[in-house]
């Protein structure tokens, strides 16, 4: 199982999300890392478990205020071995392609960002293409055949809950099993709501791929051990014996939200 630590990028910093609210984010306040600088951020991700892949909402592109562009590049020479899924609001094909050929990382085509399907069906066959259907509330964020239209879409998914983004109301489950009926074998990462180990064994039972995170590592209701649960490796990437999960009392010592 994946799971893939998240950072908000707004004006260069880590901001703390909190239900969608994008008005409301403030900058990011976290025992992991001194300041919400990006390149703290990550080394205090990396302190907890050996991260591969990182999140990046850049919130100023997809509020078409600016972009972070500087910031990811700085992200990328500080952690050259990191991949990166960056969602930019992008919702033009020549723009995302351009993106692609740069080799800044994954793109994330958000579905609230998208006018049409014409971007998902032009980019689906990417082997660097990642589909974000976002949701808030019940309401789908994003033209309604992007939802149905299955054959436009790429091989992994994110299915984001935009209300229960550092809401601690755990992931929800309903959505993302409507999500993998129709999906046919795609992969897909559930975004909002993971709590701690118990969620993310819940999230694997229901055969879900991985999971985005940011406030469970941030609160430390998430820690190393707890990953490597799931990952199949120690703290130190090592190679244990198998998953250590379980669904009673063996959980860490932090109540959940």
């Amino acid at each position: 199982m994946d799971i893939i630590p998240v950072l908000d990028l707004r004006g260069g910093i880590v901001v703390r999300a909190r239900r969608g609210e994008r008005d409301q984010y403030r900058p990011l306040e976290s025992a992991l890392s001194p300041t919400s600088d990006p390149v703290d951020v990550m080394r205090g991700f990396c302190s907890v478990y050996p991260f591969k892949t990182f999140y990046i909402a850049d919130l100023d592109a997809i509020m078409d205020t600016g972009d972070n562009d500087v910031t990811l590049r700085r992200l990328k020479a500080a952690f050259p071995a990191a991949a990166f899924w960056v969602d930019n609001g992008v919702a033009d094909l020549s723009a995302a392609l351009s993106w692609l050929e740069a080799g800044l990382g994954h793109l994330v085509v958000g579905s609230e960002s998208q006018r049409d399907t014409r971007l998902a069906q032009g980019v689906s066959a990417h082997d660097r293409v990642v589909l974000s259907l976002d949701f808030r509330e019940q309401a789908f964020q994003g033209p309604p055949a992007l939802l149905t239209e299955v054959k436009s879409w790429p091989q992994r998914l994110i299915v984001m809950t935009l209300g229960r983004v550092g809401s601690g109301a755990g992931p929800d489950l309903d959505r993302l099993r409507a999500v993998r009926d129709i999906a046919q074998a795609r992969q897909i990462y559930a975004a909002g709501g993971v709590r701690d180990r118990a969620d993310l064994l819940a999230l694997k039972r229901e055969g879900i791929a991985g999971a985005l995170i940011a406030s469970s590592l941030h609160d430390g209701r998430l820690r190393g051990d707890d990953l490597a649960c799931f990952k199949g490796k120690d703290f130190k990437g090592k190679d244990v014996d198998g998953p250590r999960i379980n669904s009673g009392g063996d959980k860490p010592g932090h109540d959940s939200e």
